[in-house]
């Protein structure tokens, strides 16, 4: 044989190697709809106390929606199915018997973007002991993994983000089916007919004292929220403007978002003298920097439809924000 030609086969060889084991070794894509998980766990288990205590926790009610519905909707396979479709999950809780009483979450294992949590017991008792423990970490870090999956389907066509940069000195990823609504000085709704209803996301910027008055910070916003639909939010029909549910108290929390101290406050709206209504999540930025507060508020109407995954949605934009510095 030529000796040219030998090692070109040679290396033509080598090269068809090096790509086969790189295909075998690239991690799956990672796929499911949001708010799934697969948990791995026998059905023995799953049929008694371990499936109350993860279906109590994983699919306890979700806070801020008018109608009752799961945090997480979750799927069960038996051990022995592990090698199958459901590994591809990008939420992933595996559940076993062992020698040990021990909890871990490894990353991408199976496929990427994605979480697997094992929890492993030597009992009964030791693995609802460690639902028990570690369910908030779990819920804490899936729900922040299906932020980030959001956030990546939105940046496929966002809105061009001079305008937000222009207006209110900020970065956010909107995407680009959401429509402008209303425009004022200090004030954004933009909007997204979906088939059930719409959602929307409004900006708007006010003064520090707005929330830090005498009064209770829950109060200032509740009234802060109803001023605002008062201004630019209404029914058909007259005197039918956006006002705070006074029926049931939002559920209220002190977060951080983008550095900054912020308050989130997630309840449900509804048009005065009106039958619409829904649920919202309100965060308001102290931005001491800009001497403003700035809220960023995400509101859905679906009458009769599950509204989880909208709002989730809605805080994933909102989530995006980033105020920009000098």
């Amino acid at each position: 044989m030529n000796k040219k030609i030998f090692i070109t086969l040679i290396a033509s060889f080598f090269l068809l190697f090096s790509c086969k084991k790189e295909e075998h070794t690239l991690p799956r894509i990672a796929n499911g709809k949001i708010n799934n998980i697969a948990i791995i766990v026998d059905d023995a288990l799953w049929n008694g106390e371990v499936g109350d205590s993860v279906r109590n926790k994983f699919a306890a009610p979700v806070l801020g929606l008018p109608q009752e519905e799961p945090l997480f909707n979750i799927n069960q396979y038996p051990i022995k199915l592990m090698e199958g479709f459901m590994t591809d999950s990008r939420n992933v809780i595996v559940i076993k018997r062992g020698d040990i009483d021990q909890f871990s979450i490894k990353k991408d294992e199976y496929a990427s973007p994605q979480n697997v949590f094992h929890i492993t017991g030597k009992s009964v008792h030791s693995i609802l002991d460690l639902i028990e423990k570690k369910a908030p970490q779990i819920i804490k870090t899936i729900h922040q993994n299906e932020i980030d999956e959001s956030q990546r389907l939105a940046k496929k066509s966002l809105l061009k983000k001079d305008f937000f940069e222009n207006k209110f000195k900020i970065s956010l990823q909107i995407p680009s089916s959401y429509e402008l609504m209303v425009q004022d000085a200090n004030f954004v709704w933009l909007k997204k007919e979906i088939i059930s209803g719409n959602t929307s996301v409004l900006i708007y910027q006010v003064p520090l004292s707005v929330i830090n008055n005498e009064n209770s910070i829950v109060a200032n916003i509740i009234t802060m929220r109803d001023s605002i639909g008062s201004l630019y939010i209404h029914g058909k029909e007259p005197n039918t403007d956006m006002i705070t549910e006074e029926a049931y108290a939002p559920y209220f929390f002190v977060v951080n978002l983008d550095g900054k101290l912020t308050y989130e406050t997630k309840g449900t709206w509804e048009l005065r003298d009106d039958f619409m209504s829904g649920p919202f999540i309100n965060y308001a930025i102290i931005d001491k920097a800009n001497d403003r507060v700035l809220v960023l508020e995400g509101f859905c109407y679906s009458p009769s439809k599950e509204k989880r995954d909208l709002m989730l949605e809605l805080e994933a934009i909102i989530r995006s924000v980033a105020v920009i510095r000098g």
